[in-house]
């Protein structure tokens, strides 16, 4: 099974457009962006293409790549009275303190849940609540399973493997560091990819029908990719593409995410 992200996104869209009917004013969504890469730039037009479509206003504060720190917070906390949602589009130039950055955002204000921690699901992180918009489509349940998640970072591994810890999976975090990696991804029922390394994952490293949700998007010679060879579809029970997969499904929820809490203001 070819997961089709875009349709998933699009129920979603049609779902929100009438949810904003019902709002009293525009929501107004603020993005800081430092420096954006090739994928950042992409993923910013999605959002607000989306944004605008649905009836979202989106500003977006480009910081100059000397920004420091402190700066980005200041910024910050000027938007938070002026705002309904804020998001850092990762990545930051490296000499920023990233997580100083994103605890500065209120959590009624983080629209990518970047303070989940699994005790609230209120808003779940995109990725997140894109692998649970798939996972309620195709029947595909969590409880009791091998989970591999593979990579660390705190837009894909870390929540994904909080979230599914909750659901009752059985889960473990690998990344390049990992002792046989190899042995526990070929024991994989579910596979979370979020490397960002381009055809990391081959057929010959998987089980028989895996559930394989790729969202490690990254860029070669000006095409995105995902961790997984295209040719694991073949030997998955599910799987996302990239693009087309989960991408589309984590900007639809990033707005609904929005919206909850523009709402709950």
């Amino acid at each position: 099974m070819i997961v089709d992200g875009k349709a998933i996104a699009l129920r979603i869209y049609n779902e929100l457009k009438n949810e904003v009917t019902h709002i009293s004013h525009m929501p107004h969504l603020t993005v800081f962006t430092c420096a954006p890469n090739f994928e950042t730039q992409k993923y910013l037009a999605l959002k607000r293409k989306k944004a605008f479509e649905i009836g979202i206003e989106v500003q977006v504060v480009d910081l100059q790549d000397t920004c420091t720190t402190d700066e980005v917070i200041r910024a910050i906390e000027r938007s938070s009275m002026q705002t309904d949602g804020i998001i850092i589009q990762l990545p930051f130039p490296h000499h920023i303190e990233i997580a100083k950055v994103l605890q500065a955002i209120p959590k009624t204000l983080d629209v990518d849940a970047m303070h989940y921690d699994g005790t609230s699901d209120v808003v779940l992180p995109p990725v997140v609540g894109a692998i649970m918009e798939i996972a309620k489509q195709h029947d595909v349940l969590f409880a009791t399973q091998e989970v591999v998640v593979v990579g660390k970072g705190m837009l894909v591994g870390l929540p994904a493997s909080i979230w599914c810890k909750k659901q009752g999976a059985n889960v473990h975090v690998v990344d390049k560091s990992t002792q046989d990696i190899e042995i526990l991804i070929k024991k994989a029922q579910i596979l979370i990819l979020g490397a960002g390394v381009p055809g990391l994952i081959i057929p010959a490293m998987l089980k028989d029908g895996v559930c394989i949700f790729d969202a490690g998007t990254s860029e070669e010679g000006g095409i995105l990719k995902g961790d997984a060879n295209p040719q694991c579809a073949l030997k998955s029970s599910l799987f996302t593409p990239v693009p087309g997969g989960i991408g589309p499904i984590t900007v639809a929820v990033l707005l609904r995410n929005l919206i909850t809490l523009t709402k709950a203001q």
